[in-house]
């Protein structure tokens, strides 16, 4: 039984509360819980109880039974000086020769929880847990309420909005606050559309936006540095194309020392790619958009209109890249410009992250309210996930929906977080 089912009984008192008594006999009577603690030290902090009639204020500790309060030195760590009361699911000291005490020596209360608890509780929260179903609940999904469901997705949501948020500041504090070049890093990072997102990333980091900038009015150098950076250029010579991008390469790599930060050409990825998702012409999207585009971040902060927003992402790359995919290969007809899906696909992951990550930094909250306008403007996205929702009968409409709907799957459901979920939590107590 893990530890998490323990802290959900406690938390919302799914336990018999008449005539409480510690394992050694005195009554308890718990006024508040506390607050869970996510960080180091005890489990829940600020409880209120009355122990033996006393009132006492402090932290409390759950184990599953009460010999882990030695076998974890608890009795060593003056982080756990506090704790007034031992919460257990079984309490095993009659088959342990050692007292349970704090550091400083005096004797810790404990309450052993399993007498107290209806084993329907217990028996149901086993049967999720258990549950070899992608999502948990999927047998009693039609069960839950509309209203706790919606409230679960809402919460799930500005969850990822938040957690999606707190990555892009991290990379701001990488480029020492430097809003364009983050935007820069994270559109690559997200062109590489999950396959390729690793390399994409690293080439980023190896060719600086300003370096990039400085060329934005010869779109072919700006390809040379991206291209050959990226270990993609052929070293053979090829058609003119290629020969100009070789040549330019070699000087502006030299100018930039671009070579000692080359990108491995086997980190690319083109197994069971459509062709118009080869890096190549990834790439080749990309270089058009950054010199196409004067300031990316001030596009995406800027733009309110979503149509209007992928409309400018549906950029068309240098003329050789509309008849190839890759270098020295011809096709009769490419589909060379970046599609509609893709682009809302990187409205969706860069530009809302983004958003939400400058509301933090510019203390406006207007920025979060523009990016959920955002998702709920464009369509959902299609994918195996989603797919397995609408099954369950969960409909998703929007952008909104299904950013909510994968957090929830991948936060909760396979991680089988199921106590923290609202709606496993609802089907547990019932």
């Amino acid at each position: 039984m893990p530890e998490a089912f323990l802290y959900f009984i406690w938390q919302y008192k799914y336990f018999t509360k008449n005539s409480l008594t510690t394992t050694d006999g005195d009554a308890v009577q718990v006024l508040h819980t506390g607050f869970r603690n996510h960080d180091a030290g005890p489990d829940f902090t600020n409880a209120r109880l009355l122990i033996a009639d006393v009132e006492w204020i402090g932290t409390v500790e759950m184990h599953i039974r009460t010999s882990d309060w030695l076998a974890h030195r608890h009795q060593h760590d003056r982080a756990y000086d506090n704790v007034i009361l031992h919460v257990v699911w079984e309490d095993d000291r009659a088959t342990s020769s050692r007292r349970v005490d704090r550091a400083d020596g005096m004797p810790l209360p404990t309450l052993e929880l399993r007498p107290l608890v209806d084993p329907a509780l217990l028996i149901r929260y086993q049967d999720l847990s258990r549950s070899s179903d992608a999502i948990p609940c999927a047998s009693q999904f039609k069960s839950v309420s509309p209203l706790r469901l919606t409230s679960m997705l809402d919460k799930a949501m500005m969850q990822r909005l938040e957690r999606k948020a707190a990555g892009v500041q991290e990379i701001v504090r990488q480029t020492n606050g430097d809003w364009e070049e983050a935007t820069y890093q994270l559109v690559a990072a997200n062109m590489g559309f999950n396959i390729n997102t690793d390399p994409m990333a690293q080439l980023s980091r190896a060719v600086p936006l300003k370096s990039i900038l400085k060329h934005r009015d010869v779109l072919l150098q700006a390809e040379a540095m991206l291209f050959g950076t990226a270990g993609l250029l052929p070293a053979e010579e090829g058609d003119d194309y290629v020969v100009t991008l070789q040549r330019e390469y070699r000087f502006l790599s030299a100018k930039y020392r671009l070579a000692e930060k080359q990108v491995m050409p086997h980190a690319w990825k083109w197994g069971r790619l459509r062709p118009a998702n080869f890096p190549t012409l990834r790439l080749a999207q990309f270089a058009r958009l950054l010199t196409k585009q004067a300031s990316l971040f001030s596009l995406f902060v800027g733009t309110t209109a979503v149509d209007r927003l992928v409309k400018s992402l549906q950029i068309t790359p240098s003329e050789y890249w509309q008849t190839h995919y890759r270098f020295g290969k011809q096709t009769e007809k490419g589909a060379s410009a970046l599609g509609q899906q893709a682009a809302e696909n990187i409205v969706i992951n860069t530009v809302v992250p983004l958003l939400a990550a400058y509301a933090h930094h510019r203390g406006q909250p207007a920025y979060i309210d523009r990016a959920i306008t955002l998702l709920e403007q464009l369509p959902s996205e299609k994918n195996r996930l989603t797919e397995n929702w609408e099954t369950l009968g969960l409909g998703i409409r929007t952008a909104f929906d299904s950013q909510a709907a994968i957090e929830l799957h991948n936060e909760f459901c396979s991680q089988k977080k199921c106590l923290s979920c609202q709606v496993g939590a609802a089907l547990v107590k019932k």
